[in-house]
C-alpha cells in the first residue's frame, strides 16, 4: 500500500491542485504531497532493505508486480523526493511573489514582458511530474520504465513554458521534439531486448530479474544492438553529448525550481534506464562492450561541457552545461567499473543536491537583478549576502573542491582510474576538470564581487522560503564531504553492486 501511495499521492494532489482556488490551499496541498511522498519513499526503502537482508520480510510489490523496487532505483527515488520537497518550499515564496506581480512580469533588461501560466496548472504538472519519476524509479519492468520516462517529458514540458514568452516556447518545443525522438529510440531498444530473449518471455512483470538470470542464453548481437538504442535514447534525455542540445535551452528558460528538478532528478531517471541495460549486458558477459561505450560518451560529454562553459556569460546555461559534464562523469564512473561505480553513485547524490541548490539560488539572482547575464550581475555579497555565500560555496562544490561531497566522489573515480592503470583516461579526466574549474570560476566570482550596478535595488529580501532550502542542501553537501553516514555508505554500496561494481 505504501508503494502504491508513491504514485497515488502526487496524482491525487495534482488533480486537487486544478480545483484549488486560493494560494494558501495550493501551498498546503503542495507541502502535503512533498512530505507524504518523502515518508512513503523512506518506508519503501526500509522495507526493501529489510527484504534484501532477511528473507522473512516480504519485498514491496504493487500493481501485479509492475512496481517492484530495488536498491538501485530507490537511490534515485529518495533523491527525487528530497529535491521535490526543497523545490516545493522554494515554490511557495516564488509563486506568492508571482501572484503579487500578476498578470504581467518584467524579467529582462530589454523591457520584454510576458504573462505567466495559471498556478493551478503549473502545480498540477509539478505533482504529475513527481508521480512519473516515482514510476521510473520503483519499477523493474522495462516497458513501465519507458512509459514513466515518456510521461516525465509530457508533464515537465508545461513547466518549462511557465512564463509563456517566445524563448520559453522555443525551448519547450526543442525539449519535446528531441526527447521524443530519443524516447522512440529507447522503445526500439526495449523491443530488441525482447528479440534477444526470443522465443522465451518473462513469466511475471519483473523483467530485470528474468533478463539477468537468463542473460547467458540470450543472443549477444541483439543484446548489443538493444543497448546501443537504449544508450542513445535515454542518453538523449540524460543529456549525454552529442545528444544534449535540448538541455541548455530548457534549463535556462524554465523557472529555477523547475530547472532544479530537471537537473537534479529527471536526468537521474534517464540514467537509471541506461543502468538497467548495462545490468543485463554485465550478466550476459558483455560488460566490456557497454562499459566501453559509457566511457567514450562520458569523456565526450565532459569535453563538450568544457568547450561551452569557457566564456559562457549566461549563468543558467552555465549550470546546464555543468549538468552535461556531471552526467558524463556518472557514465564514466559506471563504465570504468569496480570502485568507480561506487564513486558514481555517490556523485549522483552529491550532484543532485548541489545542482538543485545552485538553480534555486539562480532564481534569487534573477529576481533581484532582472538579468540572466553574469556580466550584468555584480556585488551580490552586498545586496544578497546569504545567497552570495551559498553561491560561492556552490561553485566550489560543483567543481569538485574539498571539503564538499563531489570532491570525494570525483577523487574515488580518479583513484580507480590510476589503480587500473588507465592513464590516458585519467589524464583526460584531470585536464577537463581543470578547464571546467577555471571556466566556471570567472563568472561565479565576478557575480559575487565588484560594485553593484546603479539601477539595482539596494537589498534583496532573503526569506526562509528562498534561502532556507538552499542552506539545508548546502549543509548536506558539506556533511557528505566530511562524514559519510554508515547507513548511506551501505545503501550506495548495494546500489553500486547492482549497477556492476
Amino acid at each position: 500500500m505504501v508503494l502504491l501511495l508513491l504514485l497515488l499521492l502526487p496524482l491525487a494532489g495534482g488533480t486537487a491542485m486544478l480545483f484549488a482556488s486560493s494560494f494558501t490551499l495550493r501551498a498546503l496541498l503542495l507541502m502535503a504531497v512533498a512530505l507524504g511522498h518523502n515518508i512513503c519513499s523512506l518506508l519503501t526503502t526500509r522495507q526493501t532493505l529489510l527484504a534484501a537482508g532477511d528473507p522473512a520480510h516480504a519485498a514491496p510489490v504493487a500493481l501485479g508486480g509492475v512496481l517492484c523496487p530495488d536498491v538501485l532505483g530507490l537511490v534515485f527515488l529518495c533523491l527525487a523526493s528530497a529535491l521535490f520537497t526543497a523545490a516545493s518550499c522554494y515554490a511557495i515564496g516564488y509563486l506568492r511573489d508571482e501572484d503579487a506581480k500578476a498578470p504581467v512580469r518584467r524579467h529582462f533588461q530589454d523591457g520584454s514582458s510576458f504573462t505567466n501560466a495559471p498556478q493551478q496548472r503549473f502545480l498540477a504538472c509539478l505533482c504529475f511530474f513527481l508521480a512519473a519519476m516515482s514510476l521510473v524509479t520503483t519499477t523493474q519492468h522495462l516497458g513501465a520504465l519507458w512509459v514513466g520516462i515518456e510521461v516525465t517529458t509530457l508533464t515537465s514540458a508545461p513547466l518549462i513554458y511557465f512564463h509563456r514568452h517566445k524563448e520559453a516556447l522555443e525551448a519547450t518545443w526543442k525539449y519535446l521534439m528531441i526527447c521524443s525522438v530519443g524516447i522512440a529510440l529507447a522503445l526500439l531498444g526495449n523491443v530488441l531486448f525482447s528479440i534477444a530473449f526470443y522465443p522465451e518471455a518473462p513469466q511475471d512483470h519483473n523483467q530485470m530479474l528474468y533478463y539477468i538470470s537468463h542473460a547467458t542464453k540470450a543472443q549477444p548481437a541483439w543484446l548489443k544492438a538493444a543497448f546501443i538504442f537504449l544508450l542513445v535514447g535515454f542518453g538523449t534525455k540524460m543529456g549525454l553529448a552529442p545528444l544534449h542540445n535540448w538541455l541548455p535551452d530548457a534549463h535556462s528558460q524554465a523557472p529555477s525550481l523547475v530547472s532544479a528538478l530537471l537537473s537534479g532528478a529527471l536526468l537521474n531517471c534517464a540514467f537509471l534506464g541506461i543502468l538497467r541495460g548495462h545490468q543485463v549486458l554485465n550478466a550476459a558477459g558483455l560488460g566490456e562492450f557497454s562499459s566501453g561505450l559509457l566511457v567514450f560518451f562520458g569523456l565526450l560529454s565532459m569535453l563538450t561541457a568544457a568547450l561551452f562553459i569557457v566564456g559562457q556569460g549566461h549563468y543558467k546555461r552555465l549550470l546546464a552545461y555543468s549538468s552535461v559534464e556531471h552526467m558524463g562523469i556518472l557514465a564514466l564512473g559506471v563504465g570504468l567499473g569496480g570502485a568507480a561505480v561506487y564513486g558514481a553513485m555517490l556523485h549522483a547524490v552529491c550532484h543532485s543536491l548541489t545542482k538543485c541548490m545552485l538553480f534555486l539560488l539562480a532564481g534569487n539572482v534573477l529576481t533581484h537583478y532582472h538579468t540572466l547575464s553574469s556580466y550584468d550581475v555584480r556585488g551580490m555579497r552586498w545586496t544578497m549576502p546569504i545567497t552570495a555565500c551559498l553561491w560561492a560555496g556552490g561553485f566550489l562544490a560543483i567543481t569538485g573542491s574539498p571539503p564538499f561531497g563531489l570532491f570525494v566522489s570525483e577523487f574515488s573515480i580518479l583513484q580507480h582510474i590510476f589503480t587500473t592503470e588507465r592513464y590516458f583516461v585519467g589524464a583526460a579526466y584531470l585536464v577537463l576538470l581543470a578547464v571546467i574549474f577555471v571556466g566556471m570560476s570567472i563568472p561565479f566570482l565576478r557575480m559575487v564581487q565588484g560594485v553593484t550596478p546603479p539601477a539595482t535595488p539596494p537589498a534583496f529580501k532573503e526569506t526562509v522560503f528562498n534561502v532556507g532550502p538552499c542552506a539545508v542542501l548546502g549543509l548536506l553537501i558539506v556533511t557528505l564531504g566530511l562524514y559519510m553516514p554508515p547507513w548511506l555508505d551501505s545503501f550506495l554500496r548495494q546500489a553500486a553492486h547492482l549497477a556492476g561494481e
